[in-house]
């Protein structure tokens, strides 16, 4: 059901029973959920996996597991999501990643974020023709990724996000890119 892709060096695919308990051991690492408002806990990770595989069912898209290809490790997540709730810019197609610690700084997160747009803007309806991110103001290490895959800041649309009030970081900023954007960028 979920549409397998491979990058240089990753392999997005389907969720497996096997990807749990990493999955769970990353969203319990407190540096990798620091712009987070806390870390998970192995039922709420567990839970996470199961919305994921039931958002592929239901759209037609969302967030692949991501393996290594030359290990087949399993480091993390990268893909699409709507968010469900709502604000001045939804509904909308979000990108999105997380992954193990370990895996930070090896160019993994741009280069499978670079392919899910690619699905994105290939095949998934698009509100406004666009696929957005965003992030907490303080995130700037994400806030590289989206300038490296091409999404470009729009101060305009920066939002406190309507699930977190009162915590510290609820400030968001947002990072677009257009389809008209992307398919010149690929055309380079």
């Amino acid at each position: 059901m979920t549409p397998e892709i491979r990058t240089d060096r990753l392999l997005l695919r389907g969720w497996r029973e096997s990807d749990r308990a990493p999955y769970a051991s990353l969203n319990a690492d407190t540096e990798v959920m620091r712009h987070f408002p806390s870390t998970l806990t192995n039922e709420q990770s567990d839970e996470m996996v199961d919305r994921i595989i039931a958002a592929w069912s239901a759209r037609g898209f969302g967030l692949w597991a991501v393996e290594r290809e030359d290990s087949g490790e399993f480091i993390g997540f990268v893909g699409l999501a709507a968010p469900s709730w709502h604000a001045d810019f939804t509904p909308c197609v979000e990108v999105g990643w997380r992954l193990t610690r370990s895996q930070w700084g090896n160019g993994f997160a741009p280069e499978a974020a670079h392919a899910a747009l690619a699905f994105g803007f290939e095949h998934v309806e698009l509100p406004n023709d666009e696929i957005v991110s965003f992030t907490t103001r303080q995130n700037v290490k994400s806030q590289r990724v989206m300038h490296k895959i091409g999404l470009r800041p729009d101060p305009s649309r920066e939002f406190d996000h309507p699930l977190t009030p009162g915590w510290a970081e609820q400030r968001h900023v947002f990072y677009a890119i257009e389809r008209a954007r992307w398919t010149a960028d690929v055309a380079r």
